[in-house]
Parts: C-alpha cells; sequence; structure tokens
C-alpha cells in the first residue's frame, strides 16, 4: 500500500497487508483509506506482456469493484507490468536481502505503480 502528497509529488509506502480474501482486504484497504484521508484508489491492474488480461486482471477488476463499494471514492486501475522487476533492481541496487525481501518487494512495487499513474495523470 503506498501513498501520496497531496501534491501528486512523491510517493510513500504505507503498509504491506497479507490477505488473500478479496473481501477482507477490500475491507481493510478501505480502513486504511479513511484513516488517510485518501480521495482516490489505485489499483494494480496485473496484464500480460503482450497486453491481454488474464484472470488475475480480473480479479483485481472485481476488487476495484469492491473498494468503490465500500469507499465511494474513484478507484482507477494502473497497468503493473515489470514492477516487480523494477522493484527487484532497485532493491539488488541497495543490497536488499534476507527474510524480509518480500514485504519490501510488494511496498516498492506498490510505489512504482502510483508513481507510473501519477505521471501518466500528469502526462494527459
Amino acid at each position: 500500500l503506498a501513498v501520496c502528497d497531496k501534491f501528486e509529488m512523491l510517493a510513500s509506502p504505507v503498509a504491506v497487508i497479507n490477505e488473500k480474501d478479496a473481501d477482507r482486504l477490500a475491507h481493510t484497504v478501505s480502513e486504511k483509506a479513511t484513516e488517510l484521508k485518501a480521495q482516490q484508489i489505485v489499483v494494480g491492474l496485473p496484464k500480460n506482456m503482450d497486453g491481454t488480461e488474464g484472470f488475475r486482471a480480473e480479479a483485481c477488476r472485481h476488487f476495484a469493484e469492491l473498494l468503490y463499494d465500500l469507499t465511494g471514492l474513484p478507484v482507477d486501475l494502473q497497468d503493473e507490468r515489470l514492477t516487480t522487476v523494477s522493484a527487484h533492481g532497485i532493491l539488488n541496487e541497495t543490497n536488499t536481502r534476507g527474510k524480509k525481501r518480500k514485504a519490501v518487494v510488494d511496498a516498492v512495487s506498490a510505489v512504482l505503480i502510483l508513481e507510473d499513474y501519477i505521471r501518466k495523470r500528469k502526462n494527459q
């Protein structure tokens, strides 16, 4: 989970939520959104390298709908292709290793997805 400042200049990791159940995850994210006074939510959309969408993308679209239903906030989807690869690259450059790397990868990936979304919005 990542957030940005109101000027959309800086994205920062907030938390890694380890929950497999979409409903419980949506409730947790909804609570965080309320706590952080979010004005919008961005959900990563896992696309295949050729741009097509598979079952994971469908699950993310459903998750985005759950978030909208729970929060009433606008929920946008952002292509997340290669964000995990980029996150691993960043962690390799910083020599981040060990048991907690998975959580750090997820946090860095969330920041990269949000940064990509912000960049896309500013270029429209």
